[in-house]
């Protein structure tokens, strides 16, 4: 609405656009009585003023905002990046550029991708921090010298960074506890196989799923917590080794987006129509396992919505130095045969807009 507004508004007050512009933003060199009348069209006719427009004028140079996040695991991060591209692409008009450093793995390579990204001084920093107490010293770092840091996906609690955008973990476990415990006979042995324990948001969901489930399956055990750290060939000989240590086990919870492999355990082991198996997230290769009823459910985290929101604040308090508050937590939802069909992951057109905290600004 810049020009073409002002444009209309010169021709109803029959002045300069000139004139129009000192009268808009309170310039000097027109009377007062000028000054109202131009207001008052202004008013009549709608006119909103371009912000883009007048932060790009005040700014000399544009505002750098470093990301850094793991290519792994099963098209996750992928989302989440989607996510962030999203909201970047809408704050290119205020000038705002992403500078990106990806790992191979969550929790390798992160200190020296992170240091990299802090050479470039970023205003803020978005991470997936998978070694938290290695990157503490980097992230206290950073915010001393004044580059905010977001973690996204998982925490760093211990650190002095600005904010978190992630699902919330304790809730994540304790749903997956509480449907697992409604599945499974009364003292059924279950287990739960994670990435790694160092990671927060692993190690929370797990310790939650660990603590909940005898209060929803009376008498019931998790007899194992199995750490497969993202890599498919050990979560396969890890879970392939589980059910032959626990030949009665009812179910397993497995708390990251790698599941694939204990689908394959359970298969090799011919145990698909005894094992019921609470999965998390979602990527197309799953969809087989939703149909044969392997995968009784899935906790989803909609990482593309993470990576919307942690964007949406770096921009917000980068340019408009908007406070960041320190926990932003997506609640958990619950994915099953009879729903997968329609969330993006797998193919389904997304729907709408973001739903977010009511406290996150808006564009």
């Amino acid at each position: 609405m810049g020009n073409v507004r002002i444009a209309e508004i010169a021709r109803l007050a029959n002045v300069t656009v000139g004139t129009v512009d000192r009268a808009l933003h309170g310039r000097k060199g027109i009377s007062e009585r000028t000054r109202t009348r131009i207001l008052e069209i202004a008013h009549r006719v709608g006119y909103r003023p371009n912000i883009a427009a007048r932060i790009l004028a005040a700014r000399r140079k544009p505002i750098c905002i470093g990301i850094c996040l793991p290519r792994e695991i099963h098209y996750y991060f992928d989302q989440l990046q989607r996510g962030i591209e999203a909201e970047a692409g809408l704050a290119q008009q205020l000038g705002v550029e992403t500078v990106w450093r990806r790992t191979d793995h969550l929790a390798r390579g992160e200190v020296e991708m992170v240091t990299q990204l802090l050479d470039e001084n970023p205003a803020v920093l978005i991470l997936a921090a998978g070694s938290p107490q290695e990157l503490a010293p980097v992230i206290n770092d950073a915010e001393r010298r004044g580059i905010r840091v977001i973690c996204v996906d998982t925490d760093a609690p211990d650190t002095s960074r600005s904010a978190v955008v992630c699902v919330d973990a304790e809730a994540s476990g304790r749903v997956a506890a509480e449907f697992l415990g409604g599945i499974v006979p009364a003292g059924a042995r279950v287990a739960a196989l994670t990435g790694m324990l160092s990671a927060e948001d692993h190690r929370r969901k797990t310790e939650a799923f660990a603590a909940a489930y005898p209060q929803f399956c009376p008498n019931g055990v998790v007899v194992e917590v199995v750490e497969a750290h993202e890599d498919e060939e050990e979560a396969f000989q890890k879970c392939f080794a589980l059910l032959d240590r626990h030949p009665a086990l009812a179910g397993i919870y497995v708390s990251t987006v790698n599941c694939l492999p204990v689908c394959r355990a359970i298969g090799a082991r011919s145990l698909s129509r005894r094992v019921r198996l609470v999965t998390t997230d979602l990527f197309g290769e799953m969809r087989t396992y939703f149909e044969r009823g392997m995968i009784a459910a899935s906790v989803y985290s909609d990482p593309y919505a993470q990576g919307q929101i942690a964007m949406r604040l770096a921009v917000h308090h980068a340019v408009l130095s908007a406070p960041l508050r320190k926990e932003h937590y997506l609640a958990p939802q619950m994915v099953m045969r009879s729903t997968f069909h329609l969330f993006r992951e797998m193919g389904a057109e997304p729907g709408g807009p973001v739903v977010a905290p009511t406290s996150l600004p808006e564009w």
